[in-house]
């Protein structure tokens, strides 16, 4: 699974979710991409989820770009454990997806057999999302 090699400080603070995403906005490397259409955390095991849904479906052909990277340590406590003591241990990374990120992007297949393995993909992330094209003159 997808996690950084070393991070600087090993817990983080939650932040906030708010804005919409500027960059990353744009299909860049492909010809098609799924789009998040809602603000969420994309934990690196629904990553790793819907790359292997879509590497399956289009049989191994083609190509798929990852555009997102979980980077931001979500830490929690053990169940039945008092209040107090400090913060949890970090137990899994996260990526913050904003609305209008790019998140996986294809190319090498048909946009039918694409618009169907973004389609198997989406349904194992919990956020809406949208099937974006390469803009003409990119």
């Amino acid at each position: 699974m997808l996690m950084p090699k070393k991070v600087k400080y090993r817990k983080q603070q939650r932040g906030r979710m708010a804005g919409k995403a500027w960059r990353g906005s744009d299909v860049s490397f492909g010809d098609y991409g799924l789009k998040a259409m809602e603000p969420c955390w994309m934990t690196a095991r629904q990553i790793e989820a819907a790359r292997v849904a879509m590497t399956r479906f289009i049989k191994r052909g083609g190509k798929i770009w990852i555009r997102v990277f979980p980077d931001k340590p979500i830490s929690s406590k053990p169940a039945e454990v008092r209040m107090g003591n400090g913060k949890g241990n970090p137990e899994y990374f996260v990526s913050e997806i904003q609305p209008g990120k790019i998140i996986f992007e294809m190319d090498g297949v048909t946009e039918a057999l694409a618009k169907e393995a973004f389609a198997l993909a989406a349904a194992k992330l919990p956020f809406r999302t949208i099937v974006a094209q390469r803009m003409i003159g990119n």
